[in-house]
Order: structure tokens, then sequence, then C-alpha cells
């Protein structure tokens, strides 16, 4: 489909547009449509499961005392929070299969 070493939003609507003739900017508003909707997701419930796909988590972080490797120079990380990924089994084992070919 796509030979980028990365895959943007712009790949990911003309590939609907090849696989289904909606028109490109319809594509486009589609891919960010569902960003838009896992962000929410993730603001709203802090968990977006995509089936057979996987699952999107919000994680929060405490703040910590970090350092500079090159000055040495202390300083405090805020607190924050994190989107972690974990995919499903049935994308690794997809992944996982194209690779071994």
């Amino acid at each position: 489909m796509i030979n980028n070493k990365n895959i943007s939003r712009d790949d990911i609507a003309n590939a609907i547009n090849q696989d289904f003739g909606f028109n490109k900017k319809q594509c486009l508003e589609i891919v960010n449509d569902i960003i838009e909707i896992i962000i929410e997701g993730l603001i709203l419930n802090q968990i977006v499961k995509i089936h057979n796909f996987g699952t999107f988590r919000l994680i929060k972080k405490n703040s910590r005392l970090g350092r500079n490797p090159k000055t040495k120079e202390e300083y405090t990380i805020s607190s924050r929070f994190v989107v972690t990924f974990k995919a499903s089994r049935i994308l690794l084992s997809s992944i996982n299969n194209q690779n071994n070919d």
C-alpha cells in the first residue's frame, strides 16, 4: 500500500479513497474524525478499545526528580498523563506472520 517509512493521515485517506471510491476530502475527514473520537474517548473514559486492533489507555505519571545527563543538574519532572497502546493478540499475530515470511 505505502512505501514510505511513516504513514500519514493523507496516506490513510488515500487508501480509503482507493478502496471505497469516496472523494479525497471526505476520506481525510473520516480519518480526522476517527482520530478525534479516539482523543475524546481518552479524555472522557481514559480507555479506547478497538476490537482486533488494540487498546489505548491514559496513565497518570506522578512528578519525580530527574537529572540532565550532560550537566548532572537535577530538576523536577511535573506530573502528566501519557498514552499507552497495547496491541491485540490478533494484530500481533498478523504482524508476526507477515514478518516471518
